[in-house]
């Protein structure tokens, strides 16, 4: 029995392919979801998920990876947010309610110009990680090692200015451009994640996790390493659940992570009370 619901999947190349996919994913969304969470980006990562939709349409119709064409789409975004709020001081929530709502319906525009019934929607906006081909794998374990290396590389001046951003200003730290470095970081980390749990679910991945283990532990470090193993933890035994299941794999991750979520906070409700 255990040999098939634990070892049997494993011997399908497909599945490993998807596993791996998941324990990267696990890694880099609490990663930047501690960042997110402390900077409260929770917004900010749903709305540049679903403006991603017109890159993914354009780079599907001349025949290139979706993913591919979301990446620089992404960017784009996060750079342009940053600088409508910094430059003509509309409001964070104002920019990206702007910027979401227009692209996104662009995004389903296009689709509809170039034929809808070619593009399979339900696995963008859901996601559908077993059915991910190899130059996606690549493409995840790439950017999901750049986006470590930089985070890891710039954690203390990040940290400093998620903590106290005008004091790490003051002391001769580039605020500015850290904070677009994270919203680059985020917007990679969020197309990363499409595949596994689609537009509608990637705030799920992002922001659970971390969210999960801060009732837990305090200190920012702990949270990001609790982080992490609770996101690699929702990643796998959802994709198990919805192998077995026949299941969509990015709602049943999504709520593996939500339960693990409310476990936490019933833990601390209880301990709270004592």
């Amino acid at each position: 029995m255990i040999y098939d619901l634990v070892i049997l999947p494993l011997t399908y190349n497909f599945y490993l392919q998807a596993t791996l996919v998941c324990i990267l994913i696990g890694i880099v969304c609490p990663l930047l979801g501690a960042f997110v969470i402390n900077r409260e980006l929770g917004f900010m990562g749903d709305a540049m998920a679903h403006s991603v939709l017109p890159g993914m349409i354009i780079a599907f119709s001349i025949g290139i990876n979706p993913f591919i064409g979301a990446i620089p789409n992404a960017i784009f975004i996060a750079i342009l947010i940053g600088f409508l709020v910094r430059r003509f001081k509309i409001s964070t929530d104002t920019s990206i309610g702007i910027i979401f709502s227009f692209l996104f319906s662009v995004g389903l525009v296009i689709m509809s110009i170039i034929g809808g019934t070619k593009i399979n929607l339900e696995e963008i906006l859901i996601g559908q990680v077993l059915s991910i081909s190899n130059v996606d794998v690549i493409i995840t374990s790439i950017l999901s090692v750049i986006v470590i290396s930089i985070t890891l590389i710039f954690y203390r001046p990040l940290v400093y200015i998620g903590f106290d951003y005008y004091g790490a200003t003051v002391s001769g730290i580039p605020s500015q451009k850290l904070d677009y470095l994270l919203l680059i970081l985020l917007s990679i980390v969020i197309v990363v994640s499409l595949q596994l749990v689609g537009i509608i679910l990637v705030i799920g991945l992002l922001i659970t996790p971390s969210a999960a283990a801060s009732l837990l532990v305090k200190r920012f470090k702990n949270v990001i390493i609790l982080g992490i193993i609770i996101g690699i933890t929702s990643s796998v035994l959802g994709l198990y659940i919805s192998f077995h299941s026949d299941l969509p794999s990015g709602p049943t991750i999504c709520i593996v992570s939500t339960a693990i979520f409310c476990i936490s906070l019933l833990k601390k409700f209880i301990f709270s009370r004592k």
